[in-house]
């Protein structure tokens, strides 16, 4: 895919690593980006986060997403070890004007939450109809 004419950019806000010793840092997560003709699909993966945990937000051409990872341990157990028991993940994208940010629909399965952003109406290809005089 050419960068350059992709209708969205990608920022990051997190950073990959966190510590122990302080609040861990947002992680960014993985996206897949792919277009069509009538707009584009993102793919974000950001597993152990709830839906009641995630976010995801629209602010002028600002689209993020934000989740908190929240992984239950079964009744009466103690972790012994423990890397993933919270965490956040946090990505934002700037928009083109192409697309419609008011039409996003959001669904979220195993882990992998999934954006259909439809491209606005005058982004999208025409047929333009040629008439004999």
């Amino acid at each position: 895919m050419n960068t350059s004419t992709t209708p969205i950019a990608a920022s990051t806000s997190g950073s990959q690593a966190g510590t122990a010793a302080r609040a861990p840092t947002p992680q960014a997560p993985r996206v897949d980006i792919l277009e069509d003709a009538e707009g584009i699909t993102l793919r974000a993966d950001m597993p152990g986060v709830p839906r009641e945990q995630l976010q995801v937000q629209v602010d002028g051409d600002t689209l993020t997403l934000r989740g908190q990872m929240q992984i239950e341990l079964a009744q009466g157990m103690q972790p012994f070890y423990a890397e993933l028991r919270t965490g956040a993940w946090e990505r934002s994208f700037t928009l083109s004007r192409e697309l419609d940010a008011a039409a996003i629909q959001a669904s979220m399965k195993d882990g992998v939450l999934e954006l259909r952003i439809p491209k606005a109406e005058h982004a999208k290809p025409r047929r333009v109809e040629v008439r004999l005089n």
